[in-house]
């Protein structure tokens, strides 16, 4: 079994992608892992022109990076992805390649599809101490998974987590959430 790991941060060496290691070591033993950082792919934002919902296909010169990242979508059985809050939701990277996603959503007809029975896990984390804010990142994730038709099996919500360091305290927590996946 696959499983993509997904750093949805613009940063590829914070706390985020540290979460993302963790969560990787601890599904080594169970999954064939591949991690990915959105940030190692160059796209433009959608133009909105909606010809993907006629022909399930990107028009923009830069679709072949999406249907790259779909492929990996494809191939993996599960599917983490981490996200950090910027200004209460998942980064601006993150959410321009669910952007980018919309041939492959079932909002409309045709539209692409990957692999069925694919189970989707998020992670959310925030430098402040109050879990709503978690709770919409996340949210995000999963309709986003929706719309792919991944189902959503689990989450974890972190706290109060601004830097790599911040990370270890709560590794236990990261460690025990790895054993629902």
């Amino acid at each position: 079994m696959k499983a993509l790991i997904i750093n949805c941060s613009p940063v590829r060496n914070g706390a985020t992608a540290r979460i993302a290691e963790i969560i990787g070591n601890e599904l080594f033993d169970r999954y064939d892992i591949k991690s990915i950082c959105i940030d190692d792919y160059s796209f433009s934002f959608c133009k909105g022109c909606r010809a993907c919902h006629k022909t399930a296909s990107c028009v923009m010169s830069d679709a072949p990076v999406i249907r790259g990242i779909m492929d990996e979508f494809d191939e993996a059985d599960v599917i983490i992805s981490v996200a950090p809050s910027y200004w209460a939701d998942i980064p601006g990277q993150y959410k321009a390649f669910i952007d980018r996603c919309t041939p492959w959503c079932n909002t409309h007809e045709p539209h692409a599809t990957i692999r069925s029975g694919k189970r989707g896990y998020a992670v959310a984390l925030r430098t402040g101490p109050g879990m709503p804010e978690c709770e919409r990142i996340i949210g995000s994730i999963e309709h986003f998974y929706g719309h792919l038709e991944i189902e959503s099996c689990g989450h974890l919500g972190l706290t109060s987590v601004e830097y790599k360091e911040d990370v270890e305290p709560r590794k236990e927590e990261i460690v025990n959430f790895c054993r629902s996946i």
